[in-house]
């Protein structure tokens, strides 16, 4: 299963940049593990939770102000752990920047 998590965010800079640098991550069971790997487009990123099975993709767009996040679980692991702790960290870290947050299922 895949879902999709469209973030709107207002100010500059991109903020998929902010997550993977940010050293509050591992609080939220978040763990940063590719970013920028040669060979692939700019503006991507993954990241894996410690606890909940699944990764997101992290997608930047930069004139639209958007991040794209594809949750990817496989064995028919459900995503509501990883999706979670990922709402519980944009809400406490980048809570002044979003507009908004729209979840679909793929």
């Amino acid at each position: 299963m895949q879902t999709v998590i469209q973030v709107i965010t207002s100010g500059r800079g991109s903020l998929r940049e902010k997550i993977m640098n940010d050293s509050q991550l591992g609080r939220f069971d978040l763990i940063p593990t590719e970013h920028m790997r040669p060979g692939r487009p700019h503006g991507w990123a993954k990241i894996h939770s410690e606890d909940a099975h699944g990764a997101i993709n992290l997608e930047w767009h930069a004139r639209s102000g958007t991040l794209i996040c594809r949750v990817v679980t496989k064995s028919g692991n459900k995503p509501n752990s990883i999706i979670g702790d990922f709402i519980d960290y944009l809400l406490a870290r980048h809570q002044s920047r979003i507009l908004a947050i729209h979840i679909m299922r793929r």
